[in-house]
């Protein structure tokens, strides 16, 4: 993870456009400025940063359904639950699936994982659009490189 880049997964391992899933591996950092604030003593991972990890991994699933391209933003998090505290360098496993697609939006249920140990969950809605800027497109396509994204999925699909 680089978290003073917002980017928080670290690879993809396994994508199934049959079944719209997705697992994704996310190393925790032995240290970081986040954890001296959260908390001084007893240093976890912020929720907020698991879910914008299941959202990640949510939005790469849905570019992969998509063919980038549309972008995937996320619109709404329900039923999200913190079920147990995640600690510096801690390797996340990260499950996504695909709810519902249509209208312009999608509907994903993910899940992290530690071991086999569940540390949270929760649906997340994406409103679906086109790309808003060259400039990005060409971004996601470098960071899909980056953390290995199966492009022949999406060429073979």
């Amino acid at each position: 993870m680089q978290l003073d880049y917002f980017q928080l997964i670290d690879r993809i391992v396994d994508l199934n456009l049959d079944t719209k899933t997705i697992t994704v591996e996310a190393q925790v950092p032995a240290a970081s400025t986040i954890f001296e604030g959260h908390f001084p003593g007893y240093p976890i991972m912020p929720g907020v940063l698991l879910t914008e990890a299941m959202a990640q991994s949510s939005g790469w699933l849905l570019l992969g359904l998509m063919k980038f391209e549309r972008m995937p933003f996320l619109a709404m998090i329900k039923e999200a639950k913190m079920r147990g505290f995640v600690n510096p360098s801690e390797l996340l496993t990260i499950e996504a699936k695909v709810e519902h697609e249509g209208s312009g939006f999608a509907v994903t249920s993910a899940k992290i994982r530690v071991g086999k140990d569940l540390k949270c969950n929760a649906e997340l809605t994406f409103r679906t659009i086109p790309f808003p800027s060259p400039d990005l497109r060409g971004y996601m396509d470098a960071m899909a490189n980056k953390i290995g994204f199966p492009m022949q999925a999406i060429i073979n699909g």
